[in-house]
């Protein structure tokens, strides 16, 4: 090889060196690079020969453009931006700048780039590690506002914003605001004013367009406001956040919708609508219109697995601004950063309050609404730790059912007084005929003046109270965080001990409080079955009685701790107070009322239950014993 060949070599090496290195990306275009083989990798892996194709064609097309644009001249690119972004070419470049608004509740920061809210810390709060709970960041909330002129679509968030305000912290009843523009050429312009006041939770937000008219496609009637945001997790319990999040929404002359709590879902309003929620566990983001969003409007939503311990949901709201095409025009809106807590959002009177799930039926929302959340909120007000509050508010709610407990066990002694009777007045019937059985047990029930019905309407009663509160325990956010003797937190679950394997329908954590509720389940049904009126029906349904506490272990084992411990102190004191009504109650006395009752002469008269068992009898052709006549003889 002589000197020539080389000089040949090391002139090619560097030639090849020299441009590797001239034409290699930006760290913004590297970025671009690596999402795009991200996806590559992601749809490799799913299978997804389209998404394939279209990811290598996008990290090509952003080589291509990186290179193309590093051998051109600041004339040539300059025009080549403005053949691109037309009247926007100027804002297409520029700097990121942050201004942040702040108060006692929140804290927002707004970027320069596209306009946007780029992070929302709430105050006073915490995540589940004991980091400041942050809303929304930079890389998961976007917003713009897209719009077509000379048939080319454009959109804010690729643009940079003007503005001479600078960050603002405001108290009380103060109130300001910063405004950014997004300038054009023409002298129209976009602008966007965010405003706060002390001590609140909502943002305002006031889009502005001025001479837009001239700029904005004389076709279009419509701009479109595009909001999406990925939501984080913010709470121990990831898989119960994830269930409990999605988008909830309400029309401006209706209720209160929402997609699906555990799949993907996607909807297009049918109405216009006041506002958008993107809704957590115990936190919302929620954007609303100061009239309303007109159609169309669509909503969709998607679910991370279980197994991504990050992210939650993504979600995104696809919404539609009428643009008349004059000089000025304007769209007033506010967002709601905060707590889902009850009384905060009833306070603005928007009905935002109908995204904390108090029941799926209507009458365990009103027993929610109009009886256990007053009442919390009041043992609330004394700050006193959240363990005694339930226990006080479980006291509370067995004072004010004690009435339907005591008809309940007074029914339930004088069916066990009958008892003998009853044996005796069907000893005559075959055993296998039932109905006349029944027949018979009802008129000696009647004749003594004993409901059949008396034990069970009572419990029955009580029956909204016990499903209201499993639905307010895990949405109640006072709890969240809140410790309470070996229980760190009442808004999930307790654990004294993580098994190394899992158990199906239970799984791989010991929750004290779960259990204490089984056991003093399984010793109210011992107690409680001693005196009932024991029949062959009552042996047959006693298993289950046993086997349903259990069962409730596997179900409440990751529940909210303040949940079972209620269920702990509520059937506590039911037995407390069965033992006590026992004491109070003679049954001596109360056997002779009874028998008392039997000797008085009865109506003729028979209920419509009792009449239809014996009509029932009488096709079958059974004969019913003769009930004694206590009818007084005509002299």
């Amino acid at each position: 090889m002589d000197r020539n060949t080389i000089y040949g070599f090391v002139l090619i090496f560097a030639i090849l060196i020299g441009y590797q290195f001239y034409t290699q990306p930006s760290a913004e275009e590297q970025k671009k690079i690596d999402r795009a083989n991200d996806s590559i990798a992601k749809a490799t892996k799913e299978k997804d020969l389209k998404a394939i194709e279209y990811a290598v064609k996008e990290k090509a097309r952003i080589k291509a453009d990186s290179i193309k644009m590093a051998t051109l001249p600041d004339s040539v690119i300059a025009k080549t931006d403005s053949l691109k972004f037309g009247l926007f070419a100027a804002a297409a470049k520029g700097t990121a700048k942050t201004i942040t608004l702040e108060n006692e509740k929140i804290k927002v920061d707004i970027s320069t780039k596209g306009g946007e809210i780029k992070r929302v810390e709430l105050k006073g709060f915490k995540n589940y590690d004991q980091k400041p709970l942050v809303l929304l960041t930079e890389e998961t909330n976007n917003t713009s506002l897209k719009f077509f002129s000379n048939n080319v679509a454009f959109n804010t968030a690729d643009f940079y914003f003007d503005t001479n305000s600078k960050s603002v912290s405001v108290t009380g009843a103060n109130k300001d605001s910063v405004t950014l523009r997004l300038n054009t050429a023409s002298g129209a312009y976009i602008e966007y004013v965010y405003s706060l006041k002390g001590d609140d939770y909502l943002l305002g937000f006031k889009i502005k367009l001025e001479g837009m008219n001239t700029v904005v496609d004389a076709k279009q009637g419509n701009l479109t406001f595009e909001w999406a945001s990925t939501l984080t997790r913010q709470e121990r319990l990831g898989e119960t956040e994830r269930k409990q999040s999605s988008i909830y929404y309400k029309y401006a002359d209706d209720n209160v919708d929402n997609l699906s709590l555990t799949s993907d879902d996607k909807v297009s309003a049918e109405a216009k609508v006041k506002w958008i929620s993107f809704k957590q566990q115990f936190f919302s983001s929620t954007l609303i219109a100061d009239s309303a969003f007109e159609k169309p409007l669509d909503l969709v939503v998607k679910t991370y697995p279980d197994s991504d311990q990050v992210h939650i949901k993504t979600n995104t709201a696809t919404l539609s601004l009428p643009f008349g095409h004059k000089p000025t025009e304007s769209y007033g809106m506010k967002y709601f950063f905060g707590p889902n807590r009850y009384n905060i959002l009833k306070q603005y009177g928007l009905d935002m309050e109908d995204q904390i799930p108090l029941g799926s039926i209507g009458l365990f929302t009103w027993v929610n609404k109009y009886l256990v959340i007053p009442v919390f909120q009041f043992l609330d007000s004394f700050n006193l730790n959240y363990g005694i509050v339930i226990l006080l508010l479980t006291l509370f709610l067995k004072l004010l059912i004690l009435p339907l407990t005591y008809k309940a066990y007074l029914s339930t002694a004088k069916m066990r007084i009958l008892k003998p009777d009853i044996e005796a007045a069907t000893a005559k019937i075959p055993k296998d005929d039932a109905l006349a059985k029944q027949q018979a047990t009802m008129a000696i029930y009647k004749k003594a003046g004993v409901s059949p019905m008396g034990g069970c309407l009572p419990q029955l009663l009580q029956l909204p109270i016990l499903l209201a509160l499993f639905s307010f325990f895990p949405s109640a956010i006072e709890l969240r965080q809140q410790s309470f003797l070996w229980a760190n937190d009442l808004s999930t679950y307790d654990s004294i001990a993580t098994l190394p394997f899992s158990i199906p329908f239970y799984g791989n954590h010991v929750s004290l409080f779960t259990l204490l509720m089984t056991a003093s389940t399984l010793l109210f049904t011992w107690v409680n079955s001693k005196y009932q009126a024991q029949d062959q029906q009552f042996a047959q349904l006693k298993w289950m009685m046993y086997l349903m506490p259990i069962i409730f272990l596997g179900v409440l084992n990751s529940y909210p701790a303040g949940l079972s411990y209620y269920y702990f102190i509520s059937t506590m004191m039911s037995i407390v107070i069965q033992e006590g009504l026992r004491r109070t109650v003679d049954e001596k006395a109360l056997h002779a009322k009874i028998q008392e009752n039997r000797k008085k002469p009865s109506a003729d008269k028979k209920s419509k239950f009792q009449q239809r068992l014996e009509d029932m009898a009488k096709q079958r052709g059974v004969k019913l014993p003769e009930q004694p006549n206590n009818k007084p003889k005509k002299k």
